[in-house]
């Protein structure tokens, strides 16, 4: 399989879509190859809202992360304590202040090509929040995780509120089991608090 097909010409992001088959593993691989060799607190950080089904996809995500119970990875957004335009820039300083080295994947919806509905689009550097609708907020995170949900154009927030939940549910669904994957790879030193990776594994 010719792995570069999946990569964005002139840059460093990594694209499929939810629906591939080899999705989950190639995307855990690129993942992987972007985390740093240095224990950290690995963070997931799912931002979005359940008033907006499109926007829900942080959310989901993080619910559905969080029933697997993970391990090694601290998770925040849920649908009950979502992490919004409201709050965001106080939920990071909050999480900056409690963990040690924090290493933040930020999670989040956006709109794009008809061509890209259902991509799961993974990047290094911060994500930037509310960027589609040209919302001043701090950029987020170490690593961006995206999944592409409807088609962009005019008015915007109606077609985030009109994305099928069927969509969003199983591309939220694709990054909790790819989250869980990233938890099992991830081990505590003995001489320190912080995950490292399980080098000696594939997945």
């Amino acid at each position: 399989m010719n792995i570069k097909k999946y990569f964005r010409h002139e840059n460093t992001s990594f694209r499929m879509n939810h629906t591939d088959e080899d999705a989950i593993h190639l995307l855990g691989k690129r993942l992987i190859a972007l985390l740093p060799n240095r224990p950290h607190d690995y963070i997931v950080v799912c931002i979005g809202t359940d008033r907006s089904t499109g926007d829900a996809l942080g959310p989901l995500t993080g619910t559905f992360l969080s029933e697997l119970k993970p391990k090694h990875l601290s998770v925040y957004g849920t649908l009950h304590q979502p992490i919004h335009a409201m709050n965001l820039e106080e939920s990071i300083d909050k999480i900056k202040a409690k963990h040690r080295q924090p290493f933040i994947i930020a999670v989040d919806a956006c709109l794009g090509k008809r061509s890209s509905i259902g991509q799961l689009i993974l990047d290094k550097g911060p994500l930037k929040p509310g960027a589609a609708f040209n919302k001043k907020l701090e950029p987020v995170g170490d690593l961006q995780l995206i999944g592409v949900v409807n088609i962009s154009g005019f008015m915007e927030h109606t077609i985030l509120q009109n994305t099928r939940l069927s969509l969003v549910t199983d591309m939220a669904k694709q990054l909790a089991f790819l989250f869980n994957l990233l938890d099992q790879r991830l081990t505590f030193p003995h001489s320190l608090p912080l995950a490292s990776l399980k080098k000696e594994e594939s997945i």
